[in-house]
C-alpha cells in the first residue's frame, strides 16, 4: 500500500479516544505487513519520558512559556532519535500528538503567539510536518465522562481551557484541510477505526 515513509499524527482534546485509534491503526498496519512505528509526543524517547513526567504530573505552577519549551525540547530529541530515522527507513510513523497539540494547547488555550510557536517548532522539528493528521472531535461532555476522576495536570484544566483547545483544533482543520481530517469521535470505536483506515487507504493507495 505504501512505498515511502509517511508521518501520520493523531490529535484531539483529552478523552477524545485518539490513543485507542492509534492502537487500532497499528494493529491494522501490522496485519497488512506494513513496516511502522508507534510513538507519542511527549515521551517518545527515554529523555522524553522524563520531560513528560514533569509536564503531566508536576504539582506546582508551570509558566506557559516554560511549558512550551519543555514540549519543544521533547520534540527535538524525539525527531532526531526516533521519527526521522524511521521515516528515512521508509516506515510509517504513527504519532500520538505533535505540533497541532502545541498550537491548540499552548497557543489557542494558553494564549501564546501561534505564529511564534510554529516558527519555534520549525526550528526544533527541522521543518518536519505530518503527511496526514487526524483530529478526533468530541463534545466537552463526552470528553469529561471518558476522563473520569483521575486526571493529569493538563486534563485537570478548567472547562473553558478545553473548550479553547477544541476550538483551536477545528480552526487548524479549516486552515489546513488537505492535511487535517476531522473525525466525529462520538461514534463507536470500530466505526471510527473504519473511517481512519478508509482515509489512509484512499490517500496513499
Amino acid at each position: 500500500m505504501v512505498k515511502k515513509g509517511l508521518f501520520i499524527t493523531f490529535e484531539g482534546i483529552d478523552g477524545c479516544g485518539k490513543s485507542s485509534q492509534i492502537d487500532l491503526a497499528a494493529e491494522y498496519l501490522k496485519a497488512q505487513g506494513i513496516d511502522f512505528i508507534k510513538t507519542r509526543d511527549p515521551g517518545g524517547t527515554p529523555l522524553g519520558c522524563k520531560i513528560r513526567e514533569i509536564l503531566l504530573n508536576y504539582d506546582g505552577h508551570v509558566a506557559p512559556m516554560c511549558e512550551l519549551f519543555l514540549y519543544l525540547a521533547d520534540r527535538a530529541q524525539h525527531i532526531e532519535e526516533k521519527i526521522l530515522p524511521a521515516l528515512n527507513e521508509g516506515k510509517i510513523v504513527l504519532c500520538d500528538r505533535y505540533v497541532d497539540s502545541t498550537i491548540a494547547y499552548q497557543g489557542y488555550a494558553r494564549g501564546l503567539d501561534k505564529e511564534q510557536i510554529l516558527e519555534l517548532n520549525n526550528i526544533v522539528a527541522k521543518g518536519l510536518m505530518p503527511d496526514l493528521t487526524f483530529v478526533f472531535d468530541v463534545s466537552l461532555e463526552v470528553s469529561a465522562s471518558r476522563l473520569g476522576d483521575k486526571k493529569d495536570r493538563m486534563e485537570s484544566e478548567c472547562c473553558e481551557f478545553h473548550k479553547k483547545v477544541r476550538e483551536g483544533y477545528l480552526d487548524l482543520a479549516k486552515k489546513f484541510p488537505e492535511r487535517i481530517k476531522v473525525i466525529n469521535a462520538d461514534r463507536g470505536i470500530e466505526e471510527i477505526h473504519k473511517n481512519v483506515v478508509d482515509i489512509v487507504c484512499d490517500l496513499y493507495k
